[in-house]
């Protein structure tokens, strides 16, 4: 009669045990960390705090995947890679993001910094970058740097060719040490250059990329952000 009481009670408990199991595992998600590291184009000058082309990437993540897509953004207005370079020393970010990108050199072209320190310090900041995606070079996206003489600044500047020229040369730099360190380098110059045609893609400070701008950007890299975070 015991053995009868025990089988019953087990019959009970082992589909309620599993049923326990089942829903604390589905309930369960991975989280993908990601850092973005920049200057102005990365932090959103003159965009709300939502509407950076990082903080975008991660809400569109979180909104087409099951897993959640964290984001740290280093960057600030008026940075050169050597303020990046400060600022990463002084942060100290951790070594395990799923997810890591860089955009910068535009403020070394308008501060009219020799372009001999992008030279130095690009390959560095990329080095660190892939350092943080847990050294894996094909987990690190690299942006080329928007091109603001198609903005009010830029025309009202009288240098607007120069402009384009020189982030020319900055641009094919990145993509060249991009491509020798394994890293994706992804052209979004071209959506910045639609800005006199298109005010609606200019900030209201007439010189930053708008939240419209953004949303281009990750049209253009969500596929491939979605193949690294897979």
């Amino acid at each position: 009669m015991n053995h009868y009481k025990i089988l019953f009670i087990l019959l009970i408990i082992i589909p309620f045990s599993c049923g326990i199991s089942k829903k604390s595992d589905s309930s369960e998600k991975t989280t993908y960390k990601y850092l973005a590291l920049g200057d102005s184009y990365t932090i959103g000058e003159s965009v709300c705090s939502d509407c950076n082309y990082p903080k975008q990437l991660s809400d569109r993540m979180n909104k087409v995947s099951l897993e959640k897509t964290s984001v740290k953004i280093i960057a600030k207005t008026g940075w050169t890679t050597t303020d990046l370079l400060s600022a990463i020393t002084t942060e100290k970010p951790s070594k395990d993001y799923d997810l890591v990108t860089l955009l910068i050199g535009v403020n070394n072209q308008y501060q009219g910094k020799p372009f001999a320190l992008y030279e130095e310090e690009f390959p560095k900041l990329l080095d660190i970058a892939i350092d943080f995606a847990k050294g894996k070079a094909e987990n690190v996206l690299v942006l080329s740097i928007p091109d603001y003489a198609f903005t009010p600044f830029g025309q009202k500047s009288g240098k607007a060719e120069k402009i384009t020229q020189e982030l020319k040369k900055y641009d094919a730099f990145a993509a060249k040490i991009s491509k020798e360190k394994g890293v994706r380098f992804e052209n979004i110059t071209p959506i910045t250059q639609l800005g006199l045609e298109n005010p609606a893609l200019v900030a209201s400070d007439g010189l930053h990329p708008s939240e419209v701008a953004y949303k281009k950007f990750i049209d253009q890299i969500i596929s491939i952000v979605q193949n690294i975070l897979k």
